[in-house]
């Protein structure tokens, strides 16, 4: 990881000024936030470089504002914080759009749109997921997320074990260390269907889409201060959606739409 963090020390131009101190027409150097441990989405390369879905879009919406990209990943409990002191300009790491995070920071419209999943061995014999019947089980999430929220909220007679980061979860439930987790649907079809290590697991019950806890979609995170931004991210995904690129870029993770999961 060090080897990591020394590759982006490198790539952050660290004397741009925060986007809220100037007009987003002056802004040529926007900092986007990602956490680089939840793949597709955001995850490093083997040499050392961040990739993924929301990589990907981040760059494609700079090249559409006309601003470079600099990119700096924080550990996933501490990325609303480290945008509110300033340590980047947005947050592009799939990150749900919802009434409590709404309290903090604004939102563009959303960029995907997603629901959450229960995924267990496929030697489990569970098929019941009402809070009822997983009483007494062990179900894992990662830790300060809207699947963390979800499980201590509605099953409050369970094991709930919260982690941090999703491969930490994935791993429990391969050694068999907890019955079941809870992810992001997108993310645990890509593991289950896709990786080595999750053909040992399945998708099972309902999707899970209480918006309560998925709110609306997944957006890109912002100050509530800087609307300018907002509005100019709002035009940009607009326009790529529109041109094509949002849909060649999906194209190289997703076998569906995930702006409209179809």
């Amino acid at each position: 990881m060090n080897k990591n963090l020394c590759s982006l020390a490198l790539s952050i131009i660290f004397t741009a000024a925060p986007f809220s101190a100037l007009h987003a027409e002056e802004v040529t150097t926007l900092r986007i936030g990602t956490e680089g441990a939840y793949p597709p989405f955001n995850y490093f390369t083997s040499d050392g470089e961040l990739a993924g879905f929301d990589i990907e879009i981040g760059k494609a919406l700079c090249e559409k504002i006309k601003a470079k990209c600099s990119f700096v990943a924080q550990d996933w409990d501490g990325i609303i914080p480290a945008l509110l002191a300033g340590k980047y300009d947005v947050i592009i790491a799939s990150m749900f759009i919802t009434d409590k995070r709404k309290q903090k920071v604004d939102f563009t419209q959303p960029y995907q749109k997603s629901a959450m999943t229960f995924v267990t061995e496929k030697s489990s014999k569970i098929t019941d997921f009402s809070p009822k019947a997983l009483a007494g089980k062990s179900i894992g999430a990662q830790g300060s997320t809207t699947q963390g929220e979800f499980l201590s909220a509605a099953y409050p007679d369970s094991d709930i074990r919260l982690y941090p980061t999703q491969d930490a979860v994935n791993l429990d439930l391969i050694s068999g260390r907890i019955d079941a987790q809870v992810g992001d649907m997108i993310p645990m079809l890509d593991w289950t269907q896709k990786s080595d290590d999750g053909n040992c697991c399945k998708i099972v019950g309902t999707p899970i889409t209480d918006p309560k806890y998925v709110g609306d979609g997944v957006g890109i995170a912002l100050r509530q201060e800087d609307d300018a931004l907002r509005q100019k991210l709002n035009q940009a995904l607009d326009e790529i959606v529109a041109d094509g690129t949002y849909k060649a870029i999906n194209d190289k993770f997703f076998s569906v739409n995930i702006l409209t999961l179809k």
